[in-house]
C-alpha cells in the first residue's frame, strides 16, 4: 500500500538535505500516517482510514462528511 493519506492525498515529497558546507543531497519527506477507525452514523458502520496526523486533527474538528466532500472523496468507496 502506498504511503498516501486517504482523504487529502498527501504523499511522500522530495527535497534536499543541505550540509554546513551547503552541499545538497536528495532526501524524502515521508507523511506521518495514522490508522484510525471512524464511525459513519448515516450508514451505521465503521470505516478504517489511513490518514495523516494533520487530517486526523482536522477530522476531529470538522467531521468526516465535510472533509470527504472538501477533498472530493466518496464515502461509499471506503472499506470497513
Amino acid at each position: 500500500m502506498a504511503r498516501r493519506c486517504q482523504i487529502s492525498g498527501k504523499q511522500t515529497a522530495s527535497g534536499n538535505n543541505i550540509s554546513h558546507s551547503h552541499v545538497k543531497t536528495r532526501r524524502k519527506f515521508k507523511v506521518n500516517l495514522v490508522s484510525k477507525r471512524v464511525y459513519l452514523p448515516d450508514e451505521n458502520r465503521w470505516v478504517r482510514l489511513r490518514i495523516s496526523a494533520r487530517m486526523l486533527k482536522t477530522l476531529n474538528k470538522k467531521g468526516v462528511k465535510s472533509l470527504m466532500k472538501k477533498y472530493g472523496q466518496d464515502l461509499r468507496q471506503l472499506q470497513a
